[in-house]
Order: structure tokens, then C-alpha cells, then sequence
């Protein structure tokens, strides 16, 4: 406080609600500021502390699966996708439990490099899950998954709340599980997870996002199509390394946004 030469917090307060001029008060707010975001870059600070104290399992480098897995592509991966691959991988050769934020448009390609990261973690014997916010989401993700997995002879499960107890049963012993936040239910356990994916990771809660890694420490990949400034991802999420799939592979139709009035709403 002394280096930075700023005030006591009691002063600031009193200047905040009852400056003599305008340039009190804003003294006084960076002071307040100031104090807001200490307190949260040493949370970060000691969350990250916390988590290299951790083990999570070393999954070396990329083997047959993902070899067969890129030759089922029916497309190449752009320059983008790769890069976010390589760093990816990186993380997934040390025992340090990887938190990463892939972020990109609508239509980027995040779910194949999802993909790539759940089948990283099966072939190492190990279990793959991804978490979406909603029903309609999950099982968008588990069609549009579902087909290669099986082409590679892995085997993937839907999980929801609307699940049956057989179908939970099945999910228990996939190796790619995708679901809500069934996942992270009680009585609900995952085998051997050792890498997750959470989509529009901002719509989950803190504590929901923490129950999927509670007791164990796999690697997390948060996905989200919400752009977020580089610069605010470093200071609100501190902890999460950040990749970024810029621009959509060239053979896609570009996203268009409308309004459609309540009278179109049944040819929506």
C-alpha cells in the first residue's frame, strides 16, 4: 500500500461517497479497485498453487486411436484446430491436471478438438466426459460424436436426467460420456475419468464445474463460444490457459442471426 502510495480504506470509503471534487473520488475508487482485484488474483494465485500440488495422469503421446481417429475425418483440421491441439497435448503429457479455455465462433470447430482430447484420454484406458448446460445440447454433441466413436470401436453414452437406470449403467462403463449435469449427480460415478470438457463453461456453476473433478484430478478442457478479451480471460480466470480457434474452417456457411416475429415462429 505504502509503494503504491494509496490511501487507507476508510478514507477512500469516506472519499468515495463524499468527495470534495471529482478527482477525490476517483483516487479513491482505484484505491477500492485496486484492493477488489489483489483479493482475487491471490485466489487465483492459490488455486493454482493447490492444483500443482495435484496428480493428474500423464497420457504421453498421441497413439493409434488418434492416428485412425484424423484419417476418419472427412475434412483436414485448420491451422487453427492444430494449434489448439498442440497445446493441448502439452498439457497432457505433464501430471499437472490441465485447465484450459478453447474458446471460438459458433461453428469453429470446437467439438472436434474436444473429441481428439476425450479419445486421448481412452486410449490410455482411461474415460473421456463432456458436460453441456442443457439436454438439447448434450445430445447435439453426442450425434455429432457418436458415429466416429463408433467407427474407431469406442464406445459413447448420453447421460440426462431423463436417463433410465439402464442407460446410466451403460454410461458407467463407456468410455466417452456425454451429459448434463447428471454427471455430477450423487449416486452417478464416473469409472476412470481422466479428461473433461465442459461446454459454455460460464453457465455452469463454480461448485457444479468443481464436482466433476472433486475426488479425482483429471484434465479439464472448458469450452466456450463466448468471445472474451484475452486480457479479461487472464485476470478473471487466471488459472485457465487460453486457446482460440480465430476463424471457422473456409467450407462453412457463415452463422446468420435473425429476429423472427411471433407469426414466423412455427416455420422457425
Amino acid at each position: 500500500r505504502e509503494r503504491e502510495g494509496l490511501a487507507l480504506k476508510r478514507d477512500a470509503l469516506a472519499a468515495v461517497h463524499r468527495p470534495r471534487d471529482l478527482d477525490e473520488a476517483e483516487v479513491a475508487r482505484q484505491r477500492l479497485a485496486f484492493e477488489e482485484l489483489l483479493v482475487l488474483q491471490i485466489g487465483i494465485a492459490r488455486r493454482v498453487a493447490e492444483r500443482e500440488q495435484t496428480l493428474a495422469p500423464a497420457l504421453g503421446e498421441p497413439g493409434d486411436v488418434i492416428r485412425r481417429y484424423r484419417e476418419a475425418l472427412p475434412f483436414a483440421l485448420t491451422p487453427y484446430q492444430e494449434q489448439a491441439i498442440r497445446e493441448i497435448d502439452g498439457d497432457l503429457e505433464r501430471t499437472v491436471p490441465m485447465q484450459r479455455l478453447l474458446q471460438g465462433d459458433v461453428g469453429s470447430g470446437k467439438t472436434v478438438v474436444a473429441l481428439y482430447a476425450l479419445l486421448r484420454a481412452v486410449e490410455n484406458g482411461r474415460q473421456g466426459a463432456l458436460m453441456a448446460p442443457t439436454e438439447t445440447l448434450a445430445e447435439q454433441h453426442f450425434l455429432t460424436i457418436a458415429d466416429l466413436c463408433l467407427e474407431l470401436g469406442v464406445s459413447c453414452a448420453l447421460l440426462t436426467s431423463s436417463s433410465g437406470k439402464r442407460e446410466r449403467e451403460t454410461a458407467l462403463g463407456a468410455d466417452v460420456v456425454v451429459g448434463t449435469h447428471a454427471l455430477i449427480q450423487e449416486g452417478f460415478e464416473l469409472r476412470d475419468l481422466a479428461v473433461a470438457v465442459v461446454d459454455e463453461q460460464h453457465r455452469f456453476g463454480v461448485e457444479q464445474r468443481s464436482a466433476l473433478t472433486a475426488g479425482r484430478a483429471p484434465h479439464v478442457l472448458h469450452m466456450t463460444a463466448t468471445p472474451i478479451p484475452r486480457t479479461l480471460a487472464l485476470t478473471v480466470y487466471g488459472d485457465l490457459a487460453v486457446s482460440e480457434i480465430a476463424k471457422p474452417p473456409a467450407s462453412r456457411k457463415p452463422v446468420i442471426t435473425s429476429w423472427i416475429t411471433e407469426d414466423r415462429a412455427s416455420e422457425a
